[in-house]
């Protein structure tokens, strides 16, 4: 797909009012952030404790699993939340399209959860987030993400890095499929956040000192068997 098939798609009308409504209504649901909400009902903040990011993973290794399956359930709750809220309201005559709506929501949502207006701005880094837009809007592409990210969690044991990883794999997905404008924007504007909220896990991993899931590590406890 060329650029210049793109750049029609780039000049459109100002959104109407109800396309407004549903982006803010699509980040505030996003900024209702599952270990922050479900922290508070413990007493606790997990952005004190462990890696200090509000997310899955430090949900799993300070608070255990049952506690992290209910902040990733939330997280993707609300990403498949505000796409589908999106779609189904999306104005029919707005200079953008339903796709489009929906994209910019599931966006918005990784965007709340991230700069959460709930949670002083202080969030998650937006993986469960994605996927949860993902779900609705794009759902073929989850098995090669998560493919792409089980593989490098077993081989690296780092989840910051299979994370990055599995976000870049996002905007090859939707050029080698010949993905659509509203798609591959997407895509590429996800795999960039996801990269930025990353930034500290990869500057640990070039310094050395990135924590690892040594069970997820599977090729090395193999190795060492």
């Amino acid at each position: 797909m060329s650029f210049s098939a793109l750049a029609p798609s780039l000049s459109v009308a100002v959104p109407e009012p109800r396309s407004l409504a549903l982006l803010a209504a699509a980040y505030a649901i996003g900024s209702v952030s599952g270990s922050l909400t479900l922290g508070r009902l413990r007493g606790i903040d997990i952005r004190t404790q462990g890696s200090g990011n509000a997310g899955g993973t430090n949900a799993l290794r300070t608070q255990g699993a049952r506690f992290a399956l209910a902040v990733v359930a939330i997280d993707i709750g609300k990403g498949a939340l505000a796409a589908w809220l999106a779609l189904r309201y999306a104005p029919l005559n707005d200079g953008l399209s339903v796709t489009a709506h929906g994209y910019l929501a599931a966006f918005a949502a990784v965007l709340g959860h991230v700069w959460p207006v709930w949670h002083g701005f202080r969030g998650g880094k937006g993986v469960a987030t994605l996927v949860g837009g993902l779900l609705v809007l794009w759902p073929f592409a989850l098995p090669a993400l998560l493919l792409a990210w089980g593989a490098t969690l077993v081989l690296t044991g780092y989840v910051g890095l299979a994370s990055v990883i599995g976000a870049l794999c996002l905007p090859l997905l939707a050029w080698a499929t010949d993905a659509g404008a509203p798609r591959l924007w997407f895509s590429v504007a996800a795999a960039a956040l996801v990269v930025f909220t990353h930034r500290g896990n990869l500057a640990r991993l070039r310094a050395g000192t990135e924590s690892r899931f040594a069970r997820a590590r599977l090729l090395h406890r193999w190795r060492r068997g």
